[in-house]
């Protein structure tokens, strides 16, 4: 082979073939009849499970979101009422303390 087209399609040749098998043990047709493997199946059966279990405990977080929204709506509210009172109290006039002398008182008789 000392022809240089001889070489190069006994190397296109190899490379056809090797491709070839190449998708033919990656397609497996041999493993298209055997049965399906139990771990997949449980596996399909776990995941229902699963999603099954994320709507009820979406069910609850949305639930549970929804009274705590109420909860602070009313925590809000008596914040701002007792903040209301409070600058009530502090604009209304304050106790003044007056510091007069002392008061004698003399009698004679």
């Amino acid at each position: 082979m000392t022809s240089h087209t001889g070489r190069l399609y006994a190397l296109a040749v190899t490379l056809v073939v090797f491709f070839l098998t190449w998708t033919v043990v990656a397609t497996r047709p041999w493993g298209a009849s055997a049965r399906p493997d139990p771990r997949l199946a449980a596996l399909a059966i776990r995941e229902q499970q699963l999603r099954r279990e994320s709507i009820v405990v979406r069910r609850l977080v949305q639930h549970r979101w929804a009274v705590y929204r109420v909860q602070l709506k009313q925590r809000h509210a008596q914040i701002s009422a007792a903040h209301r009172a409070q600058l009530a109290a502090a604009s209304a006039p304050s106790v003044r303390v007056v510091s007069l002398p002392p008061l004698t008182v003399t009698r004679t008789s």
